[in-house]
């Protein structure tokens, strides 16, 4: 087989992303071609762009949320549902490989904590053969390991594809409550897709009330529509007037969960402040390293009995979750997605998340 696909690549940090060429002949014995049919461009791409992740090699095809078509399998493999993937098939996968070995994939059963753990489009350079690891391409070669789940054409391919980092992370968060969210009162700290895809999650696991506290009128405005019970402005409203309205709503007590998704570690300062005692606080959106923040360990942690939980990316049982959940709210979910703009217009769209713009934006490798 020989086929000609065109990527856009990142060579040097801080500089635009030129569009390459690669030529592809046999792909390794048991991978999957994939032809890119939808992008998801995260607002992590920029870090990456940026040079703040130090995960990242040089040269390296970005993107790791997408959706695509099957163009060859080499050998046999079958989806997470035991279905044989053949050339046609509409796919979604897993945007990590753990190495199953490790003592966080084998004792702990954390494989979202493996040190090995390969992602695509973050530490999977383009310098060697296959050459295609990331989705701002034409085409992704998927290796044998990548847990894959096979849609229909009556899916929506953008919303599935940018549920695989957002969503999954966002399910992630809601996934390690150890209660059922019956008649509970969540607070989401921020709007961006991490924030919003926890409105949508936090209302189809049966949260009584969902509150988001954001700086963008318009985002508030959304998250009210897939829905969010009450939103505060933080550029309108004080951290006092913002605590005091949800100890009315929660009968003094505090929301039994909140979840961090600004990717602001200065964000804990304000949730510490809403959650109840014995309550749950998921920091889910600080992706980078950042300066420290003052904590107070026994009025915030100690006095509350509270549980701070780290949510470090997702596994495959989050990816199936996450696709099963956006499954059933496309119509709510595709709301997120602000720009849609061809694969050559990468640039741009980094420059439309980074400057906050845009909201969510997909990549068309033909548009």
């Amino acid at each position: 087989m020989g086929l000609k696909a065109h990527a856009m690549v990142l060579e040097k940090f801080n500089q635009p992303l030129v569009c390459k060429e690669f030529e592809i002949s046999d792909i390794p014995r048991g991978s999957i071609l994939v032809e890119i049919l939808s992008a998801g461009v995260c607002g992590s791409d920029v870090h990456m762009f940026r040079g703040e992740d130090p995960r990242v090699p040089l040269p390296i095809i970005l993107g790791h949320e997408g959706a695509g078509r099957v163009v060859e399998v080499n050998g046999e493999k079958r989806d997470l549902n035991g279905e044989l993937l053949k050339p046609g098939d509409l796919i979604v996968w897993n945007r990590g490989i753990t190495c199953g070995e490790c003592y966080w994939c084998k004792v702990s059963k954390e494989p979202y904590l493996c040190p090995n753990r390969m992602v695509y489009g973050i530490n999977r350079g383009c310098s060697e053969y296959p050459h295609l690891r990331g989705c701002y391409s034409s085409h992704i070669v998927l290796d044998p390991e990548t847990d894959v789940l096979k849609v229909s054409e009556k899916d929506d391919l953008d919303v599935l594809a940018m549920a695989m980092c957002s969503g999954a992370t966002a399910y992630h968060a809601f996934d390690e409550y150890p209660e059922s969210f019956a008649g509970k009162t969540v607070v989401i700290q921020g709007a961006g897709p991490l924030g919003l895809f926890g409105v949508v999650i936090a209302r189809s696991l049966g949260a009584e009330k969902v509150v988001v506290i954001a700086g963008s009128p318009n985002r508030l405005k959304l998250a009210e529509e897939i829905g969010a019970d009450l939103t505060f402005n933080r550029r309108e409203t004080s951290a006092e007037e913002r605590r005091k309205a949800i100890m009315d709503i929660t009968h003094g007590r505090g929301a039994d969960f909140v979840l961090e998704a600004t990717g602001d570690s200065r964000a804990l300062l304000e949730g510490a402040e809403l959650l109840r005692r014995g309550g749950f606080y998921a920091v889910a959106g600080v992706a980078v390293p950042q300066d420290p923040v003052p904590f107070k360990v026994y009025e915030w942690l100690v006095l509350k009995s509270a549980t701070f939980k780290g949510i470090w990316v997702s596994d495959t049982s989050h990816f199936v979750k996450t696709v099963s959940i956006t499954s059933r709210n496309y119509q709510l979910l595709s709301k997120l997605i602000t720009h849609r703009l061809p694969l050559k217009e990468a640039n741009r769209a980094l420059e439309l998340m980074e400057s906050r713009e845009a909201l969510k934006v997909i990549l068309y490798p033909e548009g």
